[in-house]
């Protein structure tokens, strides 16, 4: 087949296996023998096995499994049989562990000597204690090492920053050290009143104004945030947790949570189309509810029906969740650790900066949506038809018959959230409705709950089994694309610590040691009542 996936017009998946035999001339001129060590008898361990006297045959290597990606534009992922073997024995292994209690503090006489000798260790070092301590003591030295404070008299406690106004006139905290002050604010275990200060309180982090709010009850408060001058043209929204209702662990996150931060991403782009299409006006200061948010959604889709086409015509969802910094000063993750989701509305266009015409503006749906229709050319089947038919009827990577077989992690009668056979992070889910949705303007008020409740099941399944860093993304379809052929997908891919994102991952070459199928079992391992009523 001409398209490079795994998802195959009969609606099964299709692989390699790759079972490597070769022989490697030897071109060493010299032999640097030399001993490594001694096994437990006193006998010398050494490397002769490191320096062959000719040519090196390999007769029968380990197989590994070569598997598409259903979609082409993101690669191809690599399974080591005996690695993905050995884990198949025990599925349950695949987890992560808690991360250690660490105190700086606990090894020092008292606490003033503990504060020097934080204040002269290297700066690596106090980076790498700020992201790992769990003691509120170290944590408090670091911060008074990164900022300086307004604090209460009576107290001692800050209740504030100390601010400056630079030579262009902006006001602004005074930070001695941003990396060291992003590491220890993002550390859950700094006391509330110095986070609060830090970067909770409104305005903390800056002057992007709140322009929406999510607050049903005293336990669960959504911010919404204007980013205008956004990395994304155009502008973009972050639906931050409250500082009344802080969550820097999914663990916290409750269902009414996620369905806060999911309304102000619905409501704001809901209001954003119909102000293109000169529907009636939004209602000034106050949250949309469900029925008129369904309402809105209705009359956008009647106008787009026929509509040739919008300005801004795409959406873009995304969640970093989890933040860490390296001792050598490299941020690995989100900016922030607090719960936090960000969207935007995407041009269609963008004009070319010699002012000669202009190119589609880019959005990562739209290769999913130039994948599906070059399968209908060439297969003359909707490739989503056909991916739902594949995960259905899936049979395990290794053709083992009393093995797993299932790919399926949670599904309800809307929507399905499943372990893609070609993972690129190795611990990815995906999501997606299991009818023609192509985006959050096609999905009704049901749709919206089941694709809300879903995410929330995924990240809590995922942190669960340990994962503290993930990145969940969207591929919809184009607001004003007739096509019914594209549905909403949604993936969640965390971070590992055996996974850097080298020259591998950079060739999209997706480096894995177990079999999808196992690492269903393992998440639904984790699935529980709680989990599953929010």
């Amino acid at each position: 087949m001409p398209q490079r996936t795994c998802v195959s017009p009969e609606g099964r998946f299709v692989y390699g296996i790759h079972r490597p035999r070769f022989s490697a001339d030897n071109f060493r001129i010299h032999d640097a023998l030399a001993d490594l060590g001694c096994l437990p008898d006193g006998t010398r361990h050494t490397n002769t096995a490191n320096f062959p006297t000719g040519p090196v045959h390999e007769p029968s290597a380990d197989p590994i499994f070569e598997i598409p990606n259903a979609f082409p534009f993101r690669g191809t992922t690599y399974i080591g049989k005996a690695w993905a073997d050995a884990r198949a024995l025990v599925p349950e292994a695949i987890c992560l562990p808690q991360p250690p209690e660490i105190s700086f503090c606990a090894g020092h006489a008292d606490e003033k000597q503990a504060k020097a000798a934080i204040a002269e260790l290297p700066r690596p070092l106090q980076l790498a204690l700020a992201v790992t301590s769990t003691d509120p003591r170290d944590l408090c030295a670091l911060a008074h090492l990164a900022t300086d404070f307004c604090t209460d008299a009576t107290s001692g406690l800050p209740w504030g920053l100390a601010y400056e106004k630079t030579p262009a006139g902006r006001i602004r905290a005074k930070i001695i050290d941003d990396a060291l002050f992003e590491a220890v604010a993002n550390n859950i275990h700094l006391p509330a009143v110095y986070r609060q200060a830090m970067v909770l309180r409104p305005g903390a982090q800056g002057g992007s104004e709140i322009v929406g709010e999510w607050h049903p009850d005293p336990n669960s408060h959504v911010f919404e945030y204007l980013r205008r001058n956004s990395y994304i043209p155009w502008g973009h929204y972050a639906a931050n947790m409250a500082n009344d209702a802080t969550r820097y662990r999914v663990a916290a996150v409750t269902a009414t949570d996620m369905t806060g931060l999911r309304h102000l991403y619905y409501q704001r782009t809901y209001g954003r189309l119909a102000g293109l299409l000169n529907l009636s006006p939004m209602p000034s200061r106050r949250c949309l509810t469900e029925a008129e948010l369904e309402t809105l959604r209705k009359k956008i889709c009647d106008q787009t029906r026929n509509l040739a086409g919008l300005d801004f015509n795409r959406t873009l969802w995304g969640w970093n969740f989890g933040f860490d910094y390296s001792p050598s000063g490299y941020r690995l993750h989100a900016s922030h650790q607090q719960i936090h989701q960000q969207y935007a509305l995407i041009p269609s266009r963008v004009p070319l900066f010699d002012g000669k015409g202009e190119l589609s503006a880019y959005g990562c749906g739209d290769l999913v949506a130039d994948f599906v229709r070059a399968y209908r050319r060439e297969t003359g089947s909707g490739f989503f038809d056909c991916y739902a038919r594949a995960i259905a009827g899936n049979r395990r990577t290794d053709g083992n018959p009393n093995g797993e077989q299932s790919l399926v992690v949670y599904e309800d009668d809307r929507v399905m959230l499943f372990v893609p056979k070609a993972q690129t992070s190795q611990w990815e889910l995906q999501l997606m409705p299991k009818i023609a949705v192509g985006n959050i303007v096609e999905a009704d008020t049901p749709m919206r709950a089941a694709l809300d409740h879903a995410i929330f099941i995924a990240v809590k399944v995922l942190t669960r089994m340990g994962a503290r860093m993930i990145t969940s993304i969207e591929y919809p379809k184009a607001i004003d694309d007739p096509s019914t052929d594209q549905r909403l997908l949604m993936a969640f891919m965390p971070r590992l610590p055996e996974s850097p994102g080298a020259f591998s991952e950079a060739q999209l070459r997706w480096i894995n040691g177990h079999y999808p199928e196992d690492f269903a079992r393992a998440c639904r391992a984790h699935l529980s009542v709680e989990a599953l009523a929010g």
